[in-house]
Parts: structure tokens; sequence; C-alpha cells
């Protein structure tokens, strides 16, 4: 009896993870409603990290389980598919009236489509199939960062931003593969070069966040139509390569 008690108790600590994940999305929000976009890009950025361990933490204790999973979902709908919408519709969609609001709406419904389709899935691949949510997320995050570093105004960029999240979206529900973090593990031993190297990483992206975080997130996202278009092009090749020997 004590040892199941203690298995239970185990349950908390992921689904703790998962709640600090959803109060970092319901604080982004309160701040962009009170103009202080920064703190609410922050706050989802925090989110992210919360959302990393709590699946590695149930994976290491052994306490997955499919109530986590949904609630995992629901807390990154609100965290990396609401907030986000919200805070660059405040941020400077707002002005550009129907399209703004279109382009944030399509954002957050495209979010949660992306995880739907990622919670029905049964591919075993351990690629993303699309643009996952939380990296979407933090490409907007990363803007307003960015903007905030340079002391740069949104508004006359208005429009590049308003293609951004239509380009985000898209990117969320497309086919396009992308590289994913299933293999990290915080939990295990590694070599001595690669823990040397995620310390050099975690130095250059404290030294300029919101400039680095950007160059990071950016090639990421832009990572998916590079591979797929590679991988289209030599696929085509090998296939008419059998033909041009006259096979």
């Amino acid at each position: 009896m004590q040892n199941q008690n203690i298995k239970k108790s185990i349950y908390i600590l992921p689904n703790l993870f998962t709640s600090m994940n959803l109060f970092c999305g319901y604080y982004s929000i309160t701040a962009a409603i009170q103009s202080r976009f920064v703190d609410a890009a922050i706050a989802i950025l925090i989110g992210g990290v919360f959302d990393f361990l709590d699946g590695k933490i149930a994976r290491a204790t052994n306490t997955t389980s499919k109530f986590g999973v949904e609630y995992d979902s629901l807390a990154d709908l609100i965290t990396f598919g609401l907030a986000p919408a919200l805070l660059m519709f405040l941020w400077v969609l707002e002005s550009a009236g129907r399209p703004g609001w279109s382009a944030a709406f399509l954002f957050a419904i495209c979010g949660a489509l992306r995880l739907a389709r990622f919670n029905t899935s049964s591919s075993s691949s351990i690629d993303f199939e699309g643009l996952p949510i939380p990296a979407a997320a933090a490409m907007n995050v990363s803007v307003v960062l960015l903007f905030s570093r340079l002391e740069i105004s949104p508004e006359p960029f208005k429009l590049i931003i308003l293609v951004l999240m239509f380009a985000l979206s898209f990117c969320m529900v497309s086919s396009f593969k992308y590289k994913s973090c299933k293999k990290v593990s915080v939990f295990k031993s590694m070599k001595f070069n690669r823990l040397v190297g995620i310390i050099l990483i975690l130095v250059a992206i404290a030294t300029e966040p919101s400039i680095l975080l950007f160059i990071v997130f950016s090639t990421y996202v832009i990572s998916g139509p590079v591979a797929t278009l590679v991988y289209q092009k030599y696929s085509k090749r090998d296939k008419a390569a059998p033909a041009d020997r006259g096979f």
C-alpha cells in the first residue's frame, strides 16, 4: 500500500510542471492585455522550458499517463496558441484591422489542429510532421524581443509580421519535416564534448539572448521547408536515375 501511494504521488511532479506551463500562458495573456509585451514574451519562453521538462520527467520517472498527455495539450494550446496570438495582435496587428485579427485567429486554430494531429498520429518517426506549436510561439516571441532589444517600432513592419503569422500557421499544419528533441535527455549521461557544446551555446544565448534566440528559432522554422525541398529533389533524382541508365 505504501509503495502504491508513493507511485501515485510521483504523478504530481510532471503535472505540476504542466501546471506551471499553463500559468506562464495565463500570465502572458494578462501581461499582454496590460501592454507589458516583453514580460508576456518572456513568460511564453519560460512556459516552453516547463513544457520541455514535464515530458522528460514523466518518461524518466515512468509516470506517463493519458491524463497527462491531454492536460499537456490543453496547456500547450493556451501557452503556445492563444497567448502568442493575443500577444502579436495587441503588439502590432490590432491596427491592421480585419487581416490582423484574422492572422492571430488563424495562428491559434492552426496550433489547435497541430496538437490534435500530433495526439492522434500513429507515426513512430522521431521527426515532427509540421512545425511544433512551441516553436511557432517561440518564433513570435523572438520577434517581439528582437524589436524591443533594438528599440524598433513594429508598426512600419506590420505587413512583414502579418505575413509571418500566416506563414507560421501554414507551417504548423503542413507536412514539412522538423527535427525533434525526443532523443535529448537531461537525465542520462552524455559525452564530455557534447556537454561543453551545450554550455557554449547557452553562454552565447545568454550574451545576446534576443538576437541569438531570433536566429535560432528562425533557422529552425526555415529548416522544415528547406529539408523537404532537398529531400524531394534527391528523391526525384533517385527515381529518374534507373530510367536514365536504360533499365
